[in-house]
């Protein structure tokens, strides 16, 4: 992320992105709400990657260098709010539960028209009182810094069906076993098995979003089979891949 945009106000709107397209990086002086009512977002920072499905939204605190990308097509809905609101007291991009209620208020309120009429006012209150009881999902995908982990990582994100143990990566990177259990924990804030299952899903909710089927989904990202993906997924997200892609 050498070039950042700065784009002092976070924008309130709706709008489609095109399967595979962006929004380049760069950083607002507000805080923002971004939700894909249709198709995966996935946000990145140099902090790491975060990725919501219609049941999530993703919180960008104001400052927060981020970019943007459409996995399948996307309906984009982006909520803007002013450094004063910070219903969740949040500082850190943080994904969050996204119920029926909560959906229907943000896609109300990024529609037009934006203007400052007493009905609206009242909208953005209810919106604000959700978002204060909507639930932080652990989803997000940290990014290491050290570079013995930073080349494991890499590896498994070009093949997140390595099944690989970690003696067995150590001997590729220069570092036991033991070290690299060490590393996860204090750079990712994660075991090694925790940090591949989120990697994991988080591929498959990209994959899942480019209308692959789910038993191709669950070879191309490790699992045994498909009931076992689809058993850690209604785990994680409370549905199956199935009803996710309706």
């Amino acid at each position: 992320m050498s070039k950042v945009r700065h784009s002092p106000v976070a924008p309130t709107r709706a709008q489609w992105l095109a399967p595979g397209s962006a929004i380049d990086a760069h950083r607002h002086d507000d805080h923002q709400i971004v939700y894909a009512a249709r198709g995966v977002l996935a946000v990145s920072t140099n902090a790491g990657a975060w990725v919501a499905p219609a049941t999530r939204a993703i919180w960008i605190p104001a400052g927060t260098v981020h970019a943007h990308q459409a996995h399948g097509k996307l309906e984009l809905h982006l909520v803007g709010l002013p450094t004063t609101e910070n219903p969740l007291d949040l500082d850190r991009p943080t994904v969050l539960t996204v119920g029926p209620l909560l959906r229907e208020l943000i896609l109300a309120y990024t529609r037009r028209p934006h203007d400052d009429s007493p009905p609206r006012e009242r909208l953005r209150s209810v919106l604000l009182d959700e978002l204060r009881a909507s639930p932080q999902q652990p989803l997000h995908l940290p990014a290491p810094r050290d570079p013995r982990l930073t080349a494991l990582c890499a590896a498994f994100h070009a093949n997140p069906a390595d099944n690989r143990t970690l003696a067995a990566l150590g001997k590729e990177v220069g570092a036991s076993d033991r070290t690299l259990s060490r590393l996860f924990t204090a750079d990712l804030g994660m075991s090694f098995p925790q940090w591949r299952t989120q990697l994991r899903l988080h591929h498959a909710l990209l994959l899942l979003a480019d209308e692959t089927a789910v038993t191709t989904v669950a070879h191309l990202c490790g699992w045994s089979s498909a009931s076992a993906f689809i058993d850690v997924f209604r785990r994680t997200f409370g549905h199956t891949p199935g009803a996710h892609r309706m």
